[in-house]
């Protein structure tokens, strides 16, 4: 078996910028109804995407991306995620997302009649998500 067979080309972007595209044996995302895992050569598929880590297997060794929402596509081997917003660990800034946590937290606590309640929320679960994507696999 050659090796090309036991890989798939995994690309993440953004409307800025292309966040990762490489070669992995295996990628794990939360849809919105359940987690997916797809390895080389998977079926075609699409589905939308929660917030939530993207996981990923590159040399026997698994690294996440912080991906907030999304499409994800599968189609001759290769995974195609499409998000608005996507931060591998080494690129996250701690400081802004503790702030954003921190603003986040405020505004579902004061409970103002002119707070954007699903908005505050999914700041949260976003600043959330990329600080414990820093934790985990970059050592911040």
């Amino acid at each position: 078996m050659d090796e090309k067979s036991k890989t798939l080309r995994l690309e993440v972007i953004t409307p800025d910028t292309s966040v990762f595209n490489d070669d992995v044996e295996f990628v794990l995302v939360r849809a919105l109804d359940g987690d997916l895992g797809i390895m080389p050569n998977h079926a075609p598929l699409i589905a939308s995407l929660s917030i939530w880590p993207l996981t990923y297997t590159k040399n026997g060794t698994e690294k996440q991306i912080s991906v907030a929402k999304g499409f994800l596509e599968v189609s001759g081997n290769k995974v195609t995620v499409v998000t608005p917003a996507a931060e591998l660990p080494e690129n996250i800034d701690v400081k802004r997302a503790q702030a954003a946590k921190e603003r986040a937290e405020r505004r579902l606590e004061n409970k103002a009649e002119n707070i954007d309640v699903e908005r505050a929320e999914l700041a949260l679960r976003r600043a959330l998500l990329r600080l414990d994507v820093v934790k985990t696999f970059s050592g911040k």
